[in-house]
This record gives C-alpha cells, sequence and structure tokens, in this order.
C-alpha cells in the first residue's frame, strides 16, 4: 500500500484538499494524509473555502484536525508532497533533502488562504493528483 502525505503551510487548505482528492481518485486503496509546516492552524477543521469547492465537485471529506510534519513522518511514508517553493525549502531543510521530497506540480500551487481563488487550486491540485498517480505506476515510486 502507498503512503502519501501532503504538506502545506497549514494544514487547512491545499494539503487537505489534496488529501481528499487523492483519496476520491484511488478510491482509498492508499494510505493518505496531510499536514502542515507551521504552527498556526494546529487542531483546526478544513478552510470552509476547500469544503465548499469538495462539496462543489463531490468530493468526500471528513472532520480534520490540522497537525504539524514530524521527522517521524520521512519513514513512514513513501512520499512527502509540498506544492510551492516554500513548502519545500521548509521540506528539504527539515529532511535533509531526501529524495522522498517532491513538489505537485512544475509550478506552485497558488494558497487559496491568500488569493481567494479555491476553483484554480482544486483544478491545480486534481491535475497534479493525476500525474502523481500516473508517476507512481509507472515508476512504481
Amino acid at each position: 500500500m502507498k503512503k502519501i502525505l501532503f504538506v502545506c503551510h497549514g494544514n487547512i487548505c491545499r494539503s487537505p484538499m489534496a488529501e481528499y482528492i487523492l483519496k476520491y481518485l484511488t478510491n482509498n486503496e492508499w494510505l493518505i494524509s496531510s499536514k502542515a509546516t507551521s504552527n498556526e492552524e494546529i487542531g483546526n477543521d478544513i478552510h470552509y473555502g476547500t469544503k465548499e469547492v469538495l462539496d462543489k465537485h463531490n468530493i468526500p471529506y471528513s472532520k480534520h484536525y490540522a497537525s504539524r510534519v514530524t521527522m517521524d513522518d520521512l519513514d513512514y511514508y513513501d512520499l512527502i508532497v509540498g506544492f510551492d517553493e516554500y513548502n519545500m525549502r521548509n521540506l528539504k531543510r527539515m529532511f535533509n533533502n531526501s529524495k522522498k521530497i517532491v513538489k505537485l506540480l512544475d509550478k506552485d500551487v497558488d494558497d487559496p488562504w491568500y488569493t481567494g481563488d479555491f476553483d484554480k487550486t482544486y483544478d491545480d491540485i486534481y491535475n497534479g493528483c493525476i500525474e502523481l498517480i500516473k508517476k507512481i505506476k509507472e515508476e512504481n515510486v
């Protein structure tokens, strides 16, 4: 079973959005979770904008409590996926440039906390998840 961890800044917008999209796309056949690089939103639920866009696309989700990534996550997960250069810099520093750290897309996925554009973020993450599935199946990552 593949184990994928999505990590964004606060774990209330992009990373839980990706978590539930990938769970949906893989029929929950993989272990998929999400966490934050910061402590700012620890314990908080998914942002209402994320819930709205997931509802719009009929992507199921459950109660969520934002949590922070830890050193143990590097051993536990097969891949740790970031969304922008800021996430990647933090993850690479924390995990000593591990090859398990990958960016979802070649470009940054905008944080809808700042942009307010949850639809664009959804489209980027959905497309990134499709590509991630292909990559994992082709390369058996």
